[in-house]
């Protein structure tokens, strides 16, 4: 029978290349799957509803144009661009988009090159290897140069997991970018309105002064004639001071406020000034779309759920350890004591082979990890669960709230005509001698409350709809597209 040199040895190459083809069918881990949650299917108001559609990875765009005032968007663009905030944020980003980069490595084969010139000395005192020849002291050079392939068969799936955990990872950064930009925009947003609500209430006490001060001015002229008592000008005297300290205390707010938006943006607080403006706030109207589509637009709820798709891959990760791991490795190149050798036939080194390493016994070190990687993703569950809900309750809290500041606002508009209305006639019968300075000091006092509870509402309208913005995910664009789109036709 004639036998053919070398057939078993491309057998045996056959076998583990199918054995490396066949192997990785294996998964270990659950796959993700999304949790379904139930959302309502509307708010409490009514609203201008569509159908949701997944766009959880949308840009959210520059709502904060929609207040229309350049000195904001001057500041927003200033924040994006210079926001330390925001450099972190990036800086994770990019951070984990090179650990997905080197997730990805894994699934192909490693190549390495090895170069070494070296000069030994082999002791003439070593063990024996044979008994029949003498030992002698050597010194030698050795040259070597190999080229190293070893590729890991994903057996187990532990590279599959691994590479979707890092994907999941890079989507929760991406997410997580997203909400900085959302947070910070609205931090900014509601720095700047408390600002302007400030700026207001200041315009409101600089009127009323004015007002205080004539009201002194004809109580002294009154006394000087002796139509009126030095009483009128002590209470006139002190409803202006008492007004003064208001000025005190409220320009120390608005500094604070400054400061912080310098903060935001970059800038250090003491470069920082903003002119006061006085002029009226109008605050947009806020589409609110349905509940759910806080899972599609809202990025830290994006970011939930992303990081329950990593501990998802970690299970899988800490699964696979409990298989084999086999890895295929050759080399091939040359080595020889002497340089000008080193790539002739006799100096050809080379290996081909596989390793295969399986757990047997740990101390339940694996059956630990296990528990602890199923622990983790129940945490990221409750988590996102637990960030659902939360931002239905802002967006409900947001939702009703600026309803009810807007007729509060209103009603507040109401009081401001009346107490004007007393304040001329008290004042007009004051000057006729019908009534006391005690009337007027009432009128002016109630007068100068009803401004500043109309400034001050109208600052917490501004405030509310910078809340349910944030609360909403960011610009509504997007809805109103979709609600363009799915609107009747009119009929002529």
């Amino acid at each position: 029978m004639k036998t053919v040199r070398g057939r078993p040895d491309r057998l045996r190459r056959r076998t583990l290349l199918a054995l490396a083809a066949l192997l990785p069918g294996c998964t270990a881990g659950p796959d993700y799957r999304r949790p379904v949650l139930s959302m309502p299917e509307g708010w409490k108001v009514e609203a201008p509803f569509r159908a949701g559609t997944p766009d959880d990875g949308a840009a959210k765009g520059p709502w904060w144009q929609r207040f229309g005032d350049p000195t904001l968007d001057d500041l927003q663009g200033r924040a994006m661009r210079d926001s330390a905030t925001l450099e972190i944020a990036a800086a994770r980003l990019a951070q984990t988009g090179a650990l997905l980069e080197t997730a990805l490595s894994a699934r192909y084969p490693q190549v390495a090159a090895a170069l070494r010139d070296q000069r030994l000395r082999i002791s003439g005192n070593r063990p024996l290897t044979n008994y029949a020849q003498r030992q002698f002291t050597t010194v030698q050079d050795d040259y070597l140069a190999v080229l190293s392939v070893s590729y890991e068969v994903d057996f187990a799936g532990r590279v599959q997991r691994s590479i979707e955990g890092a994907r999941a990872n890079a989507a929760q950064s991406a997410a997580d970018f997203e909400n900085a930009r959302l947070l910070l925009s609205a931090d900014l947003s509601t720095a700047y309105f408390n600002l302007r609500a400030v700026d207001i209430e200041l315009d409101v006490l600089a009127r009323s002064i004015a007002l205080q001060q004539r009201s002194l001015s004809l109580a002294r002229s009154r006394y000087e004639l002796g139509a009126a008592s030095g009483l009128d000008i002590a209470q006139q005297q002190a409803l202006v001071d008492s007004t003064l300290t208001q000025v005190d205390l409220l320009r120390r707010q608005r500094s604070q406020f400054e400061h912080a938006i310098a903060t935001l943006t970059g800038t250090p607080a003491p470069l920082f000034s903003l002119p006061p403006q006085a002029h009226p706030l109008n605050p947009p109207v806020v589409p609110i779309g349905v509940p759910s589509d806080l899972l599609e637009r809202r990025p830290d709820v994006a970011a939930a759920e992303r990081a329950m798709a990593v501990a998802n891959a970690q299970v899988g990760i800490v699964e696979a350890a409990f298989y084999p791991s086999i890895v295929l490795g050759s080399t091939f190149g040359g080595q020889s004591r002497d340089l000008s050798s080193l790539f002739t036939v006799p100096s050809i080194v080379w290996s081909i082979g596989a390793s295969l390493a399986q757990p047997i016994f740990d101390g339940g070190r694996l059956r630990g990890l296990s528990a602890s990687a199923q622990a983790g993703y129940d945490i990221a569950v409750g988590n996102y669960r637990r960030v659902v809900l939360t931002a239905m309750q802002e967006a409900e809290d947001g939702i009703l709230g600026l309803a009810a500041l807007e007729r509060a606002h209103a009603q507040a508009l109401k009081a401001v005509a009346s107490a004007n209305r007393v304040f001329d006639i008290a004042t007009a019968r004051y000057e006729g001698g019908v009534a006391t300075s005690l009337d007027v000091i009432v009128a002016q006092q109630l007068q100068l409350n009803a401004e500043r509870l109309a400034a001050q509402l109208l600052g917490q309208r501004m405030l509310a709809s910078v809340f349910l913005v944030k609360a909403l995910g960011g610009d509504w664009q997007g809805f109103e597209k979709a609600a363009a789109k799915s609107a009747p036709t009119p009929t002529p």
